[in-house]
């Protein structure tokens, strides 16, 4: 866990919107086509939010980067959830350290 980068992953509102979504995707993607347990399609993220596909994918590989999100690569899409583990352990280290 390299929080200096987890740090620099929620310094940017965007980027904690979209793990809050991630967080209930039944409640913020429910037009997904696809199973939501694949995780969330980028392109859901550019409908919810209006931001580019460039944008979105920067953020998303911010938090990917970070350790905040896993992938998932089905054909030319790409899943993303939360990795509830690395996020539990953050704030742990949170916690334990301040």
């Amino acid at each position: 866990m390299d929080r200096h980068e987890i740090l620099k992953a929620l310094s940017h509102p965007v980027r904690v919107e979209f793990l809050e979504w991630m967080r209930h995707p039944e409640e913020n993607f429910s037009s997904q086509a696809h199973p939501l347990e694949m995780g969330i399609c980028a392109n859901q993220f550019e409908k919810r939010c209006g931001l580019s596909q460039s944008t979105v994918s920067a953020h998303l590989s911010t938090l990917e980067k970070a350790g905040l999100v896993k992938t998932r690569k089905v054909g030319q899409w790409t899943f993303y959830h939360r990795d509830e583990e690395a996020i539990g352990r953050f704030i742990d280290h949170l916690k334990n350290s301040l």
